[in-house]
């Protein structure tokens, strides 16, 4: 059983810089199959955009698909490092109302878990596990 993020979190997590435009957030969480992206700014990461913050602030607030992400992310991002345990993750999830936390080493981004990754370490038979780990999920 794994100890720390950096054993279930996936590495080279998505990102794009935050004066693109959504769409291309849009691309690249279709491309990689995935429902969140790192935002960054000159390398840092400034945020995260999921595909439900396009759904409610672009979609929704009928914005154009140029809009820069900046403008659509949701800014302030609960992160940890790759020492973090499992059980420290599991509880910061928890108190933020979270489903996912960037990793983060010197201020960048090298890998991201979800509440699934962590679902299918710790209860790989549960039914949030199953759908984690079914084809086309991450």
């Amino acid at each position: 059983m794994a100890d720390t993020v950096a054993e279930v979190m996936t590495s080279h997590p998505a990102a794009v810089e935050a004066d693109q435009p959504v769409s291309a957030a849009a691309a690249l969480m279709r491309d990689r199959d995935t429902g969140a992206v790192i935002v960054n700014e000159n390398g840092r990461i400034q945020g995260i955009i999921t595909d439900r913050d396009i759904a409610v602030r672009v979609v929704a607030a009928e914005k154009s698909p140029q809009t820069p992400v900046r403008e659509a992310c949701s800014p302030y991002v609960e992160a940890i490092d790759p020492d973090t345990t499992i059980d420290q993750a599991v509880r910061i999830m928890r108190s933020h109302a979270v489903r996912r936390l960037p990793v983060l080493e010197d201020g960048r981004a090298v890998g991201i878990v979800s509440l699934g990754d962590l679902a299918l370490e710790r209860d790989p038979h549960s039914a949030l596990a199953d759908i984690s780990a079914a084809e086309g999920n991450q």
